[in-house]
């Protein structure tokens, strides 16, 4: 194991090199009835979107009413189960496990599966390495050592009838169209689970023709869940660079009509939200652009991770805690033309 994969699983197992101080009890997280937590939203000036990044758990924003969907964005969970708020629709942006065993991802799936919203969207991330299936043949040693894990029964874990059943659907590198209740909208989504290259994880790709060939795949479609960031929006890892994927960012800048909603993780120090104009500058010039050409970016990173992962008095901040909440967002259904 490298020292980055080394380091990547003391993160996963609450492990931390620092000590408690004197008269402090171990670095066990908080109930979320011990925290305060700010309320930190967004609203578009047509006051049809609604974000919610921060807000008390115990009494999450109220759903705004029957003529607005709402979507509950989570992404790197990586095993962990906490309590979600209820919406009409959980999108899941990758990670479901720590390192990709059998037993980690079905502790996820469980635990979707059990949710109330109707409508359960989810992707792969690279650390749910054997779904990753090609790439994980001549890769498991590196990661998995000797005990190789079945391809096929993870597919089947995360893409199965009884997922479907209760509303949960798998998607890689493929396009979905759903309605989040009876008589609503119809929705379309895409979703891949890639990133840059980094640390030779699952779902890698380089730089350059690599990485405009995979992105230029994404259509235009109403919500994108990818696993990485796209260039400049909620990127910056905690070696302060960006780090997101630019072949995205150019991509998603040329489309006429950009995604409304794009949620992906991986950068867990980059959790939060934003509503991006794409501007001209983004890319190119190019004919027949949409008069509304914004996305709401969200990185909906769960696991805590960087500077805000310990609360002032030192105790950890648990998966889905303070600053690594799930974001909502709600929207108006309107038709687009």
């Amino acid at each position: 194991m490298s020292p980055f994969q080394s380091w990547f699983s003391n993160i996963m197992n609450f492990k931390s090199d620092s000590s408690p101080e004197a008269g402090q009890s171990a670095h066990d997280p908080v109930a979320p009835n011990e925290v305060q937590y700010p309320s930190e939203s967004l609203k578009s000036e047509s006051e049809d979107t609604i974000v919610h990044i921060s807000y008390d758990p115990l009494n999450p924003p109220p759903h705004p009413g029957a003529n607005w969907t709402r979507f509950i964005c989570i992404s790197d969970t990586h095993s962990s189960t906490f309590n979600i708020p209820h919406g009409d629709v959980l999108l899941h942006s990758g990670d479901l496990s720590k390192m990709g065993r059998e037993d980690q991802i079905k502790i996820t799936v469980e635990w979707l599966r059990a949710q109330p919203h109707p409508v359960k969207i989810i992707i792969a991330g690279n650390h749910d390495l054997p779904l990753h299936q090609e790439w994980y043949k001549s890769a498991y040693r590196m990661f998995h050592g000797t005990k190789k894990e079945s391809c096929s029964r993870i597919r089947s874990l995360v893409d199965s009838k009884l997922n479907r059943k209760h509303g949960l659907v798998y998607l890689q590198d493929e396009s979905h169209t759903f309605q989040a209740k009876e008589g609503g909208r119809t929705w379309s989504i895409y979703g891949s689970p890639w990133q840059p290259y980094y640390g030779g994880w699952a779902f890698n790709y380089m730089p350059g023709d690599e990485a405009d060939a995979l992105v230029s795949k994404i259509p235009e479609v109403d919500i994108l869940l990818t696993h990485g960031p796209p260039h400049m929006l909620l990127d910056e890892a905690l070696s302060g660079g960006h780090v997101g994927c630019s072949s995205l960012s150019t991509h998603l800048s040329r489309m006429a009509k950009p995604p409304r909603l794009h949620v992906f993780g991986h950068i867990h120090e980059g959790h939060g939200a934003l509503m991006h104009s794409w501007s001209p500058s983004d890319s190119e010039p190019s004919a027949g652009r949409h008069p509304s050409r914004s996305t709401i970016t969200v990185n909906a990173a769960n696991y805590p991770m960087g500077p805000k992962a310990r609360l002032p008095n030192n105790t950890s901040v648990p998966c889905g805690g303070l600053g690594f909440q799930p974001v909502i967002v709600d929207f108006l259904d309107v038709t687009e033309a």
